[in-house]
């Protein structure tokens, strides 16, 4: 059996997609394969409990039957955070705890695939690093990173010095098609210098460069309006709606895939931009509910409409912020970097699979 530890410079760069599509990949190849995130780091709170969601997309695209206690031994929210901090949470037996759902997770499997938690430096106030994670589970190492500029290789080193041996190499992924060429002919061939295989570079796509309706509901707290308008399209990026009904109308006449964040009270703005193509959703602020032929408008284009308590200022840096997030939570998706991986990456040295 190998282990694999999928995790990355930086938050957002598409390691559940990339861990979870590594997965399906060696399941098509035959081999019988286990997940764990040691860490939840992607927490939300259902019926009484906080989990962390990407184990439960895992769960579901790969069929396990591990239940969520073992995928995610450690739930590593800001509370459990601060009681560590306090002493009060203790290392030697957190370790104990993710080394025995490993060990029940990895029986009979040919590959365990093991996602990071937020940074490689995510644990530390516990011991449980990545870098301390591949120790422990003997794990080699698949460090995804983006790129823009050479000044992120700063990032790639320090992920590499940390892992030592135990580093199979560095994966880009959602790569700027203007920054590929700088990436291929430069930076790659001189982390290669450095002793640091590149594993492959995959471009930026636009099916995986936005985030669900559903999931920019979550970022921003809010309450769907519409229920039955659907909340898996993409949303690309925010325009805010404190301009005049034309200058919306205009403005989205010529975006795509937009959140339009505007006051509950703007009924003209409402009207102009469900009028308008390239609008995902409405996000309505200050409490206040819209009238009933705003709702019925969007319920009969299908465009979801989401209510929040905060400001408009608010309500835009909570979307901007999950659109940062770039959560991978669909099946679709993981197809998707399923194609990515294997176009444009070498799954065989990925998955160990020349060995």
């Amino acid at each position: 059996m190998s282990t694999l530890l999928v995790t990355s410079t930086a938050e957002s760069t598409g390691k559940t997609a990339v861990a979870v599509a590594l997965a399906r990949l060696a399941q098509k190849r035959g081999a019988e394969v286990g997940y764990m995130k040691p860490k939840g780091t992607r927490l939300e709170s259902v019926v009484g409990k906080t989990r962390d969601e990407d184990p439960a997309l895992a769960r579901e695209v790969l069929g396990l039957e591990a239940g969520m206690g073992q995928l995610e031994p450690v739930v590593y929210s800001p509370t459990f955070v601060q009681e560590a901090v306090r002493g009060r949470e203790d290392p030697d037996a957190l370790r104990e705890r993710v080394a025995e759902s490993f060990a029940e997770l990895a029986e009979g499997v040919d590959l365990m695939l093991l996602e990071g938690g937020g940074r490689l430096w995510t644990g530390g106030v516990v011991e449980l690093t990545d870098p301390d994670v591949a120790d422990l589970l003997d794990a080699r190492a698949v460090l995804v990173s983006r790129y823009a500029e050479t000044g992120d290789l700063d990032d790639v080193l320090a992920g590499a010095e940390a892992f030592g041996d135990r580093l199979a190499g560095v994966l880009f992924n959602a790569v700027e098609s203007a920054h590929l060429e700088g990436l291929s002919e430069d930076s790659i061939p001189f982390l290669e210098g450095r002793g640091v295989d590149s594993l492959g570079a995959v471009p930026r796509d636009e099916r995986l460069a936005g985030v669900s309706v559903a999931d920019l509901r979550r970022g921003v707290g809010g309450d769907l309006l519409t229920p039955d308008a659907p909340t898996d399209g993409l949303v690309e990026r925010v325009a805010v709606g404190a301009m005049s009904a034309d200058a919306v109308l205009d403005h989205l006449r010529r975006t795509r895939r937009a959140a339009l964040v505007t006051g509950g009270d703007r009924a003209d703005v409402q009207t102009a931009a469900l009028e308008a193509g390239g609008l995902a959703c409405l996000v309505l602020t200050g409490g206040y509910r819209p009238s009933s032929a705003v709702l019925g408008k969007a319920a009969d284009r299908g465009v979801p409409v989401v209510l929040v308590d905060a400001d408009t200022r608010t309500a835009v840096d909570r979307v901007e912020e999950t659109l940062r997030s770039g959560r991978t939570t669909t099946e679709d998706a993981v197809d998707r970097m399923v194609d990515l991986l294997s176009e444009r990456a070498d799954v065989e040295a990925l998955l160990g699979l020349e060995e």
